[in-house]
């Protein structure tokens, strides 16, 4: 699988002009805009809008097939492959190598960004309204990249692509909203893959539930599960499984069928102090003060 170290490596892959800076280029897809057909991994970010009539791309483990009005953001070193490409209107991308984030202070707040982890299939899909917004910041970078660069420059194009970003978790949080609305609550489906997680002896033979096995069970990435969750809760998917965790426990400690140590092993910890002390954060109380409590 190749790996492109930076941008003008790619453009001279695809036969593209070679870029006008070397970390960052916007580039316009007048229909025909089409990126190597075949997988590679790369040392920047990429983040693209298009409209589809036919074609795959695919970046972490799913593919996505093509929809209409749709943003895609991939990370350095993320698998990100393009197959037989149709464009239905005019689209963009934009390149930028980390390298062009040092000093700024988008190169620490990138990293919050979760949608830079979400797969393929979890795409941002805009209205016309916000497309409009997308746009219009597109072309604010792209003039500014062509236009006489100055020492202005860099920190203007920063300013456009942070407000991109910006108004992309914006439109997440929108499309989480809808989603809720067409497929009901994810914490209710969360919720209800935990219990027969541990109806069905899982917890037995693979130990405590995971947010990546969560997240498989919902056909969700991780990240995007967590951020779909703190969206409709305040909680993160490992927060909410810790919530249930204690719950069973404080059901269990209050049997005197159990042993702490016995209590712990049946929900999946195979460290009683590790047990002991997410007890006490979650509760307050020890689980020897909890039961001792509500003995009394």
């Amino acid at each position: 699988m190749k790996h492109f170290t930076s941008i003008k490596s790619l453009f001279a892959a695809n036969g593209w002009p070679a870029p006008e800076h070397p970390l960052i280029c916007p580039v316009r897809c007048n229909l025909d805009c089409l990126p190597v057909e075949r997988a590679f991994t790369s040392d920047f970010y990429f983040i693209g809008f298009k409209k589809l009539r036919a074609g795959i791309i695919r970046y972490g483990r799913t593919k996505y097939d093509h929809e209409n009005g749709s943003m895609s953001f991939v990370r350095p070193q993320q698998y990100l492959e393009f197959q037989d490409l149709e464009f239905e209107e005019d689209g963009f991308l934009i390149f930028f190598h980390e390298d062009y984030l040092h000093g700024h202070p988008l190169h620490s707040a990138i990293k919050k960004y979760g949608f830079f982890d979400y797969e393929s299939n979890e795409a941002l899909h805009l209205s016309p309204k916000e497309e409009q917004i997308i746009w219009d910041l597109f072309f604010k970078i792209e003039g500014e990249y062509k236009n006489n660069p100055d020492e202005y420059s860099r920190d203007i194009i920063l300013t456009h692509l942070d407000s991109i970003l910006r108004y992309s978790q914006r439109f997440y949080k929108r499309q989480f909203l809808n989603r809720n609305i067409l497929t009901g609550h994810t914490v209710s489906r969360f919720n209800a893959a935990l219990t027969a997680w541990f109806e069905q002896g899982q917890v037995e033979t693979q130990g405590l539930p995971t947010v990546n096995y969560m997240a498989s069970a919902l056909h969700l990435s991780p990240r995007y599960l967590s951020d779909l969750l703190k969206e409709e809760t305040g909680k993160t998917a490992m927060e909410l499984i810790h919530i249930y965790l204690i719950s069973e426990a404080k059901n269990l400690l209050k049997a005197p069928d159990y042993t702490i140590s016995e209590a712990a092993y049946k929900l999946g910890f195979e460290n009683l102090p590790y047990f002991s002390r997410l007890f006490k954060k979650e509760v307050g109380l020890s689980p020897n003060q909890f039961r001792k409590q509500a003995m009394n």
